[in-house]
């Protein structure tokens, strides 16, 4: 009787324990969220026209890519806190810590792999470019109003020699201003 009674108290500490981890991840994940809506709301991404009406030059382009990717670090950065919490939390699971070990290194992988690329398209002639890497695909925003196909054939070339990602799994996106 007390042995059945031990088992029930280990299943619902187990059954707490994950709860606790699947509430973290959702933290996570929708503190990811907030800061790509505070990004998508607060920048000029979405407008790049002046008081008069017309469009503005290269500042609203500088603008953009580095508003782009200092809200990227700084989700990241977050991201990073919310996983190091968990793994050096005394209550988290080993199996959560462990999960939350393997999500840190993807993130610092990807974080090396972005900028490793990045690189690489300007050295193909581009101005600038930005990429972010998730688990489904990676997307490309480079600076130039229009591509063309040989231009994202290059960029695609980059991206397939450098990550583990097929074609389909791409996006590259023209930014004009």
């Amino acid at each position: 009787m007390a042995e059945q009674t031990k088992a029930v108290k280990v299943r619902r500490q187990l059954s707490s324990n994950a709860k606790k981890v699947i509430v973290l991840c959702s933290m996570v994940a929708l503190l990811v969220l907030t800061g790509v809506l505070n990004f998508a709301l607060n920048s000029d991404w979405f407008s790049s026209a002046t008081s008069d009406g017309q469009l503005t030059g290269g500042d609203s382009v500088e603008t953009f890519f580095s508003t782009y990717r200092t809200s990227r670090e700084t989700a990241r950065a977050e991201e990073m806190s919310y996983l190091e919490a968990i793994i050096a939390s005394e209550i988290s699971t080993e199996e959560a810590k462990a999960t939350a070990e393997t999500m840190k290194q993807d993130l610092l992988n990807n974080i090396e792999a972005e900028l490793v690329i990045e690189s690489l398209i300007k050295a193909k002639g581009f101005e600038d470019a930005v990429v972010t890497m998730s688990t489904n695909n990676v997307n490309v925003i480079v600076n130039k109003s229009e591509l063309e196909k040989e231009e994202v054939a290059q960029i695609l070339n980059v991206i397939l020699e450098e990550t583990d990602y097929t074609a389909s799994e791409v996006v590259v996106v023209p930014y004009t201003a």
